[in-house]
C-alpha cells in the first residue's frame, strides 16, 4: 500500500530533529454548499535540521518515531521546484 504523502507549511521547529508541519485541506460542506478550510497540525521527523519555519514542505507516513510523530520530512517544495 503506497505511504500518504501531505504538504504543508513548518510552523515550528524548536524540537531536536522534529518539526511541526500545519497541512490545510478544503471541501465542500455537505448542506451549505460553501467551501470550508480545516487545517491540522503534524509533528514530522526531520533527521538533519533542514526545514525552517515558514517554508511549504512535503511529508510522509512513517512507522511512529515517538508518541506524537508519525511522519517524517521527504523534501522541500521549493527543493522539489529547484529540481524540476
Amino acid at each position: 500500500m503506497p505511504k500518504r504523502v501531505l504538504q504543508g507549511v513548518v510552523v515550528s521547529d524548536k524540537g531536536e530533529k522534529t518539526i511541526v508541519v500545519k497541512v490545510e485541506r478544503r471541501f465542500t460542506h455537505p448542506v451549505m454548499k460553501k467551501t470550508v478550510r480545516r487545517s491540522k497540525n503534524y509533528h514530522a521527523h526531520d533527521e538533519a535540521n533542514a526545514a525552517k519555519v515558514g517554508q511549504t514542505v512535503f511529508i510522509e507516513e512513517c512507522r511512529p518515531m515517538s508518541k506524537t510523530k508519525t511522519w517524517k520530512l521527504v523534501e522541500s517544495a521549493t527543493e522539489a521546484a529547484a529540481s524540476a
